[in-house]
């Protein structure tokens, strides 16, 4: 799997856990007390988030940073 395939997967899997707690991208920020534009910058392709940043992401949404990751999800 390609970088770019990776940043994709794991930016939906982490729409479908965002989508499923009723929250928003700024509110997932705020509550994960990271920049939202980090979280821009990941829907954008820019890059993917740090592993520190996807913790607290994956804290938030109450999944684990392999369900973020994962293919299957």
């Amino acid at each position: 799997m390609t970088n770019a395939e990776l940043k994709t997967i794991s930016y939906a899997n982490y729409v479908k856990a965002r989508d499923a707690k009723g929250l928003n991208t700024n509110q997932v920020a705020d509550m994960a007390k990271i920049p939202s534009s980090t979280i821009y910058d990941w829907a954008a392709g820019r890059y993917m988030p740090k592993t520190d940043k996807l913790l607290a992401i994956a804290k938030v949404l109450d999944v684990t940073v392999e369900m973020l990751i994962s293919e299957g999800e």
